[in-house]
């Protein structure tokens, strides 16, 4: 059993090494993390009794 969770974490280790890996070499090879930018407009009527 101690294996089994210490193969796990040795996984989830890896995933997140991998992750901010790619986070910071990504954009080298295009891809692109930036949030669409715009305006967004919602017309909204609002009760006042």
């Amino acid at each position: 059993m101690g294996k089994l969770i210490r193969a796990i974490l040795a996984l989830v280790l890896l995933a997140v090494i991998a992750l901010v890996i790619y986070a910071y070499v990504g954009p080298m090879f295009g891809a692109d993390f930036s949030a669409p930018q715009g305006e967004i407009r919602i017309p909204m009527e609002l009760d006042g009794k």
